[in-house]
Formats: structure tokens, C-alpha cells, sequence
């Protein structure tokens, strides 16, 4: 990579290293070191900071490790509701060496944790995030610490979380020289008297003599909330990158959060933030430059120029350098994740998906890459092929969409992808050029749907379109056609084939948002022609609603499907309640009080079919509540209600 053009590959490219538990690569050996194992993680409200250090025995130095990713799980604690507030966790590195080595403090993974207060007790979900940057320190006995921040209670809620580093062992694809710290902190941003440039300074380096390129590994995200401008966590400010002396990269620090895939969560979850979004583990922004061996570099990271009458904005940053050996092969692609179809968390919002597979790929290899043959299909049935053509630069990744349908049989099904002949050259690593992927198949449906889409007091944010697997629109609402607080029933007749659902809301705040009162409440549905509920979807959103199905035979029977919906959930009096399910079932409706979990009202409506309920809560003090839906004796919803805040 010597004497090439500077390579970035952005946080928008690196989503083949979220969390991918559900997928198999075929690579030789795997080894998974678990530090934490469902440990109940509480804030300290004293301190701010609460410290949970474990050590794992990894690989020796000896060992070849081919990379190394950190899975990361949320649940709800068995004793205990899930926390509430958006809080900015590290995972670091402690010391190496066993309990007697050097005491180290190298941030491998930062998670943003969720809003979390109506999530069931059932509740969990999946990151990942690739660390193979470090892969020089998880050597032997490491201590590896989650540092957990924040001032809530921490006698009711908390997080259960699980560390696991999924190790895979082989022909590294660099082999690092060096890891080396640039920035390591929190920076006060906006201070007339004390420029943030003070602290982000130029970092000099010197090349090894053995190094091909050098990557820079950045974790930024900004916090504090300044006023008027809402700085640093609303506020969006862009960030340069200079490389010797020359200006090689900017970019905003900031995060559009409407199409988080996990949603909806019980605060602001859909407010773009400065580089993150609540219930997100961060993914690095990386950066290959080249080095000339042995010679001199230098490093610096600049802030858009900022002052603030009341300061108080931080922008929070680790960045590391790490040397390598050039690459060890010239040809070598690795395919990373299947997006499309998958059970992984993090791709819920693409899926079930019943057209156009998405991979991602990524050149390994010191050669660009400009051609791949793929093969790709639903395990034990015929493969199909495509010649993927562009320019991958050595260490970037992309992410491809494959033509055709995905025929997966009913319930859980496997996908198979594998690359072939990058460059049209033998792949000199062949053992992570394929990976297969569990999936849900579609659900089938009859040929005459309904889509039932009533607006709220925004409809000039909204669309809808039903496209076939060809991306031909067979009905739409446009952006701008819809009228307020309006039921549509547009009737389909739809031949066997594959189709896609897509509800957009250009606003980022859906059908509806708690605190968007002026918004109110919208609802969609897929019907059957005989009316009876196919699909309910999720009123709060964010930004998009892709749903994927097939017409043909035979045609799924019809569920016991629910339909919730509670609005406002922000009152000073009253708010209601509606329901809506395709077979009578028992109902109970219980208001809780938050904290305390006492029951203030119950109310029974037995084989219960549709209803709308209007609760006034104007006797009760001011505070939160919880209404909980239970259903033949199973909890099926919770939503909280601020009451005269």
C-alpha cells in the first residue's frame, strides 16, 4: 500500500462488523473468550462511574489470529427492569500479561446504552464490533474492564451484558508492528479561553522500517448540551483529519437515528445526535495512509472552528495508530456479513427479506480489487452467480446487493454466500471467502391485500409504495398526497411473486412520538381481502418501515395477531387506548406506578376483539406510570405515560 492514495473507510462501510452472532463464516478455527457472562451492570449514583473488570485467557503470541470481534449483549437483568437512560459506556483494556502485567487503559469498544424502560423482561439484543486492531495486546491473560457511567437509581434496573471475543484463528491478513495511542480523551469544546486545538495537536510518529501503511483507528462522539446550541451532543460540527501537513479527509461528527435498528425505545431515541444514537456500539472510523519506512509523519484532528457564551460541550475521542507489515497476500477477499437475508439484530429493520441479498465483502490483499464472482443462494437449492465489478482499495469494504429473489421455505431457513476470483485470480485465502446465514422466510400471503394506512396531524412526512421483486411500483402514496387524520384502504391484487412493503416518514419521527404531541397518532396495517390483519406495524418507527412478503400457495393461515396503541403518552389528564386482534382473547390492562411498580388500576375486558379505552389520570400526582397490556396472561405491551410533566 506504499505510495498510493490515502484509503478511508467510513463508519457507513463498516457494518459487516456489527453483530453478526447468527452467521457462520467457513474459517478454520474459531475460539470464543467470554469476560463478562450475564453480569448485572448498576450505576454508581455517587461517583458517576461504575467498574466491572474480568480477565480472559487469550490466544499466545505465538498463536496466528486471523481477526478478532467483541460481541456485545443487552438484557434485562432476572432481577431487575432494564435501566433507562442513554448513558456512554467504555470497554478498555486494563492490563495484559496476567494479574502482575502493566496496567493499560486502550478503549477496544464504546456503547452508547438504550432507553430501555419498556423493554419486556425477555428483552435483549446484539452488537459486535471488529477489534482486530488489537489483536497484539489480547494475548495471554488480559483484563478487560466495562466501565459503566451515569446517575439513575440502581436498586430496581440495570443491564445484563455479555462480553464475548470471537476469535478466528489463521494467516493474519497484516501482520501489526506497533499500536500506538494519538488521542485519548475528553475535550472540552466551545471555550473561548481554551481552544480544543490545545489538546488535539499534532502527533508525530516514525515509520518502522517493516511498515507497509499505518491505520488510524477513530472513536469520536460529542456530549454536553451547551445553550443555545445544543453542543456537543445536538449540535453538528464537522472534524478534519490532517495527514503530513495536508488535508486528507472531513467529515460531520453526527448520526441520523430514525432507522436505529433497534426501535422504538422509550426516550428520544430518534433525535440525531453527535455521532451516535441511544442503544449503539460504535464503529470505528478507519483510516490507511501510507508510510514511507522509516521515515517521519505526522497526525492531527481538527474541529470545526466553535465558541459558546456558556461552554459545556465535550467531544469525547480515542485514536489509535497501528503499523503493519504489508499485506500478505495480493489477492484476498473475506466476506464479512450477510445483511440480507439474517436474524442479526442489528439487520432487523432489512428483514424477513424475500429479494436482493446484500453482502459485504472486503479486500484483504495489496492488489485493489476490481472484479469478484459471487455465488450465493438458499442452501440445498440451486446457486446463482454474479460478477461483481468496481474498485475495492486494499483494506476497504463494501456493501454489494445480488439480484434475484430469496426462495426460503417456511419457518428458519440457511443462505450460503462465497466469493470467487478476485481480479480473476485464485484467492490466496480462501477460508473466509464464504458464510452462511440463518433466515425466517416471508410470510405468503393471498394475492388481495389492503393497505390500511391512517394518517396523523403530519401527513405531508409520510409515503408509502409497494414494489415486486423487479423494483417496479404497483401502488404508492406519494410524499405529499396524503391528507390529515384520514383512513386510506387501498385494495391490491397482487400475481404470485415477492413484493416489498416500504412506509417512509421524511420527519424521522413515524406515524407517531411521544414527544411530538402536535404530531398525533397514525396507524398502518396489511389486510387481507377479507379484512382480517396480515401485518400491524410499529406507529413509532423513526424513519422507514420495510416489510417483505410472497403471493403464492400455499397461503399462511391467519395469526392471532394484536394491534396496541396508546396515545398521548405525555398528559396532563387523559390518554387512550385502543387495541385490535383477529381472534377474541382475555385482556387485562394494568396502570403501574414508575418507580415502585404499585398497581394504581386494573381493568378486565374478557375475549376482548377490538376496543378503545380513555383512561383519566388527572387524581394522581405528577409522575410516571407504566401501562401494561397482558394478554390470556402474558405481558404483550408496556409503554410509559408522563403524567403533568
Amino acid at each position: 500500500m506504499k505510495n498510493t492514495c490515502y484509503r478511508k473507510i467510513p463508519a457507513a462501510c463498516l457494518v459487516a462488523i456489527l453483530a453478526l452472532l447468527s452467521i457462520t463464516t467457513y474459517a478454520s478455527d474459531t475460539l470464543h473468550v467470554v469476560t463478562h457472562n450475564r453480569i448485572t451492570v448498576v450505576t454508581n449514583p455517587s461517583t458517576g462511574t461504575n467498574t466491572y473488570t474480568a480477565w480472559g485467557k487469550f490466544p499466545s503470541a505465538k498463536e496466528e489470529i486471523r481477526s478478532i470481534k467483541l460481541n456485545v449483549r443487552f438484557a434485562c437483568p432476572d432481577s431487575m427492569r432494564c435501566a433507562d437512560w442513554d448513558y456512554k459506556d467504555r470497554i478498555t483494556i486494563r492490563r495484559t500479561g496476567g494479574v502482575k502485567g502493566a496496567s493499560q487503559d486502550y478503549e477496544i469498544g464504546r456503547m452508547l446504552t438504550p432507553y430501555g424502560g419498556a423493554f419486556g423482561k425477555d428483552w435483549q439484543f446484539n452488537w459486535a464490533v471488529d477489534v482486530t486492531d488489537f489483536s497484539m495486546l489480547l494475548r495471554d491473560s488480559v483484563e478487560i474492564e466495562y466501565n459503566h457511567t451515569g446517575y439513575e437509581p440502581n436498586k430496581d434496573r440495570g443491564w445484563s451484558i455479555t462480553l464475548d471475543f470471537e476469535i478466528v484463528k489463521g494467516k493474519p491478513a497484516w501482520e501489526p508492528i506497533s499500536i500506538q495511542k494519538i488521542y485519548d480523551g475528553s475535550f472540552r469544546y466551545g471555550d473561548s479561553t481554551n481552544s480544543i486545538e490545545n489538546a488535539l495537536k499534532p502527533v508525530a510518529f516514525t515509520a518502522s522500517k517493516q511498515a507497509d501503511f499505518a491505520r488510524l483507528r477513530v472513536v469520536q462522539t460529542g456530549h454536553g448540551m451547551d445553550e443555545p446550541d445544543g453542543c456537543g451532543e445536538f449540535c453538528n460540527k464537522y472534524r478534519e483529519l490532517w495527514y503530513d501537513g495536508k488535508l486528507i479527509d472531513t467529515r460531520a461528527i453526527w448520526k441520523q437515528c430514525g432507522d436505529n435498528p433497534l426501535y422504538p425505545q422509550a426516550g428520544t431515541w430518534i433525535y440525531d445526535r453527535a455521532n451516535w444514537c441511544p442503544g449503539n456500539l460504535m464503529q470505528p472510523d478507519i483510516y490507511n495512509l501510507p508510510v514511507q519506512a522509516g521515515g517521519q509523519h505526522s497526525i492531527n484532528l481538527n474541529m470545526q472552528p466553535y465558541v459558546s457564551a456558556n461552554p459545556s460541550a465535550d467531544e469525547v475521542i480515542t485514536a489509535y495508530l497501528i503499523q503493519y507489515k504489508k499485506a500478505a497476500a495480493k489477492n484476498d477477499v473475506a466476506l464479512e456479513a450477510v445483511i440480507r437475508p439474517s436474524v442479526v439484530d442489528v439487520y432487523q429493520r432489512q428483514n424477513p427479506a424475500a429479494m436482493q441479498p446484500e453482502i459485504v465483502i472486503k479486500n484483504m490483499g495489496s492488489a485493489p480489487v476490481r472484479s469478484i464472482n459471487i455465488r450465493y443462494g438458499v442452501s440445498k437449492a440451486a446457486k446463482s452467480k454474479y460478477n461483481w465489478k468496481g474498485t475495492l482499495a486494499p483494506g476497504a469494504s463494501a456493501v454489494i446487493s445480488l439480484p434475484g429473489v430469496i426462495n426460503g421455505k417456511a419457518g428458519m431457513n440457511t443462505f450460503e454466500a462465497e466469493l470467487l476470483q478476485p481480479n480473476g485470480k485464485r484467492d490466496q485465502y480462501p477460508a473466509d471467502n464464504k458464510m452462511s446465514s440463518r433466515f425466517e422466510a416471508v410470510p405468503k400471503h393471498g394475492g388481495g391485500i389492503i393497505v390500511y394506512l391512517m394518517t396523523n396531524n403530519q401527513p405531508g412526512q409520510n409515503s408509502y409504495a409497494v414494489v415486486n421483486s423487479a423494483g417496479k411500483v404497483l401502488q404508492e402514496r406519494a410524499l405529499g398526497s396524503l391528507k390529515a387524520n384520514t383512513v386510506y384502504r387501498d385494495t391490491l391484487q397482487l400475481p404470485d411473486g415477492n413484493y416489498q412493503f416500504i412506509l417512509l416518514d421524511s420527519a424521522g419521527n413515524g406515524l407517531e412520538f411521544w414527544a411530538n404531541p402536535r404530531g398525533g397518532r397514525g396507524k398502518a396495517r396489511l389486510l387481507n381481502s377479507e379484512g382480517a390483519m396480515l401485518k400491524d406495524f410499529e406507529s413509532d418507527f423513526g424513519s422507514s418501515v420495510y416489510y417483505d412478503f410472497e403471493v403464492g400457495q400455499p397461503v399462511a393461515p391467519v395469526t392471532a395477531q394484536t394491534s396496541f396503541g396508546l396515545y398521548p403518552t405525555r398528559t396532563n389528564d387523559k390518554t387512550t387506548f385502543d387495541y385490535y386482534a383477529n381472534f377474541p382473547e382475555d385482556v387485562v390492562v394494568q396502570i403501574i406506578t414508575d418507580p415502585g411498580d404499585t398497581l394504581v388500576e386494573e381493568h378486565h375486558y374478557p375475549q376482548l376483539k377490538e376496543g378503545v379505552f380513555t383512561y383519566d389520570l388527572s387524581r394522581f400526582p405528577k409522575g410516571r406510570f407504566y401501562l401494561k397490556v397482558l394478554v390470556n396472561g402474558e405481558e404483550k405491551f408496556k409503554k410509559r405515560i408522563r403524567l403533568k410533566e
